[in-house]
């Protein structure tokens, strides 16, 4: 398990998860792991209309593109990365693709795209701590305030 050699990133593509990926790609040059870059894509409601579900397809190629743009700064350091979309419950997801992987740590920021569904449907990534088999690096993002807490000497 440690070092690990497989780092599951989930990323919803927000100022947290990218936070996260600098973490994490901080902890796979230090041990030579690989790097797994993952997006999950909520189920839509199937849609009767003609041409609507092809959104579905839409947004997966939407999230390929962004997630290659995310990874070429990685690869370009020589850093191996892959990457993986996932459909359905993020959390749920996200564990699912990490045992698939054979992960050894997830490295999660724990505030993302989510807003007024945190306090509706819970964290996704107090989930992920909740389900997952392997360890979870939990990343918190500072607000401006929390900063400039001084320090005790």
């Amino acid at each position: 398990m440690f070092p690990p050699k497989k780092i599951v990133c989930p990323t919803d593509f927000s100022e947290g998860s990218f936070r996260a990926l600098a973490e994490a790609s901080e902890l796979a040059l230090h041990f030579g792991a690989e790097i797994y870059l993952v997006h999950v894509i909520e189920l839509l409601p199937p849609m009767t209309e003609p041409g609507l579900p092809l959104l579905q397809e839409d947004l997966h190629g939407e999230a390929e593109e962004r997630l290659r743009k995310v990874a070429e700064p990685l690869t370009a350091k020589g850093m191996p990365t892959q990457t993986a979309i996932g459909d359905g419950d993020a959390a749920i997801e996200i564990v699912r693709m990490a045992q698939e992987l054979g992960a050894d740590l997830i490295v999660i920021a724990t505030h993302g795209n989510t807003g007024w569904r945190h306090l509706a449907f819970g964290s996704v990534t107090e989930k992920v701590v909740r389900l997952a088999t392997c360890p979870v690096l939990t990343i918190r993002m500072m607000s401006a305030k929390a900063t400039n807490i001084p320090r005790a000497a």
